[in-house]
């Protein structure tokens, strides 16, 4: 994937968007453009109530964004009636996780989960980035990301080979420390990155025609978001693209 960012303008502070400057202020955009070779995308199933999910996330935090990897740690609920509230599981990551295991056909939900290209991968310790497959370049639509203001758009090429297409965006956080003081790591400091703090499927669209979707950030973030697109049951990715403006 060949990460390319464009700075159009400059902000007061340096920044992409702050919403308490002038409206020239917000003006300044940024944007990414997928490259020939899509990246592979990494999804791990975690929560902080759960005492064998540590090693994972320590090891998804090598996966860096330079990687040629996507990676995303979905936390999800069902670890938080023993003891521990994870604050950053929510019912829609945990969803994806349940929609997941129906269409891999398996018999239950599990954690830690990684899933590689939308396929269960149970092999993944130690693993570096260069043996994590990459998505297949056949197909794979192409993608552009721009922000401006506090508004980002996914801008898609068509793609002959798919009749429909479907996708979600995720917003990232990183450098996460949490101090847990119950459940199974009471005592443990966790650190976390690349955690999905904000999970938002769009609804299928026609594959064969270009296609633009929006994502409005609520307050003057400048966090990494990323747009996966999948096949229409939001599943089985395609292509990926990430994007920060600089600060």
């Amino acid at each position: 994937m060949r990460l390319t960012l464009r700075p159009t303008s400059r902000a007061f502070w340096g920044g992409c968007v702050f919403l308490a400057l002038p409206a020239a202020a917000l003006a300044q955009t940024c944007e990414a453009t997928s490259g020939p070779h899509p990246p592979a995308v990494i999804e791990l199933y975690t929560s902080e109530g759960c005492s064998s999910c540590p090693p994972a996330d320590r090891w998804l935090s090598t996966l860096k964004p330079g990687d040629g990897v996507l990676a995303l740690s979905f936390h999800v609920t069902y670890w938080n009636h023993l003891g521990w509230r994870d604050p950053f599981a929510t019912s829609e990551t945990t969803s994806r996780q349940y929609r997941l295991k129906e269409a891999l056909g398996g018999k239950y939900v599990y954690t830690p989960q990684v899933v590689l290209n939308g396929r269960d991968h149970r092999s993944w310790p130690g693993q570096s980035p260069g043996q994590l497959t990459r998505l297949s370049a056949e197909g794979a639509p192409g993608l552009r990301l721009r922000r401006e203001g506090n508004q980002i758009s996914a801008h898609l090429s068509a793609s002959a080979a798919h009749p429909k297409l479907a996708g979600y965006w995720a917003v990232l956080q990183d450098g996460i420390v949490s101090q847990v003081t119950r459940g199974e790591n009471a005592g443990e400091a966790l650190r976390h990155d690349h955690v999905v703090g904000l999970y938002q499927p769009v609804e299928p669209w026609a594959g064969n025609a270009p296609h633009r979707t929006q994502l409005n950030l609520a307050g003057a973030r400048n966090p990494r978001v990323a747009f996966v697109v999948t096949t229409p049951d939001h599943m089985r990715p395609l292509q990926a693209l990430v994007l920060q403006c600089p600060s």
